[in-house]
C-alpha cells in the first residue's frame, strides 16, 4: 500500500491518496488537481471520505464523484457544514461548487476498505463536530485534529477546544508511539514525536 500527500487549495489542504491493490480511496478532496488524477490514473476509486466538512477538505467532492462515480462517506455531524459549503469559501474569499449528498454516514468503530486494506473510524469532535480519524496499521488519517508542534484550530463554528483535547487523548494517545499521523496541513509526525513535545498536549 501507498499513501500519497497532494497539497491543494489556497489552504494548503493535504489530499490523501491512498492505494492499494489496483484500489484507491481519496480522503478529503479539497479540489481535482493534475496531481490527483495522475495519482488515480488506472485505479479504481470506490470511496471518496471527508473527515470533516470545512471547505478546504471536500471543496473538490463534487469534481471527484463525477469523474470517478465513488460514493462519499462523512460523519452525520458534519451535514450542516457540508450543505454550507459555498457559504464558507464566501467567508473566506474562495469560490467552492456545492457537494453531492453523501451514500452514507460514517460512525465510531465503522471500517472503511479498499484494496486489501481496512481502516477503523474513529470519531474525534473538536475541530468540527463530525470530525472523525482514519486508523491503518501504524498510521492514521487525521484530518485537522492533531499537527506536527500543534492541535486543530476551535475558533470556527461547532469547534470546541475541551472536547478536541478529549478526542487527542482518547482516540489518538491510545495508539503506538510509532504510529505515523498524517495531518490535513503540514508534514506527518508520530503520536509519539507529539506525546513528547507538542505544547498543546502537556497535559493529556
Amino acid at each position: 500500500m501507498d499513501i500519497i500527500a497532494l497539497p491543494m487549495t489556497p489552504f494548503v489542504t493535504n489530499c490523501f491518496i491512498l492505494r492499494d491493490q489496483g484500489s484507491a480511496l481519496i480522503v478529503d478532496p479539497g479540489d481535482v488537481t493534475d496531481g490527483l488524477v495522475d495519482a488515480i490514473e488506472g485505479y479504481t476509486v470506490d470511496t471518496v471520505v471527508n473527515t470533516h466538512c470545512h471547505c478546504d477538505h471536500c471543496g473538490g467532492n463534487a469534481a471527484v464523484l463525477e469523474r470517478t462515480g465513488a460514493r462519499l462517506l462523512c460523519h452525520a455531524a458534519d451535514l450542516p457544514l457540508l450543505h454550507a459549503l459555498e457559504q464558507q469559501g464566501l467567508v473566506f474569499g474562495v469560490p467552492f461548487p456545492p457537494s453531492p449528498e453523501p451514500s452514507a454516514y460514517l460512525k465510531e468503530g465503522d471500517t472503511v476498505s479498499f484494496g486489501g486494506v481496512s481502516l477503523e473510524v474513529r470519531h474525534t469532535p473538536g475541530h468540527s463536530p463530525g470530525h472523525v480519524v482514519l486508523v491503518g496499521d501504524g498510521f492514521v488519517i487525521g484530518g485537522d485534529v492533531l499537527f506536527a508542534g500543534s492541535i486543530g484550530r476551535t475558533d470556527l463554528p461547532g469547534g470546541n477546544y475541551e472536547q478536541l483535547l478529549h478526542s487527542i487523548k482518547t482516540k489518538l494517545l491510545t495508539l503506538p508511539d510509532d504510529t505515523v499521523v498524517y495531518s490535513g496541513h503540514g508534514p506527518a509526525t508520530t503520536i509519539g514525536a507529539e506525546r513528547r513535545s507538542n505544547p498543546f498536549l502537556v497535559d493529556l
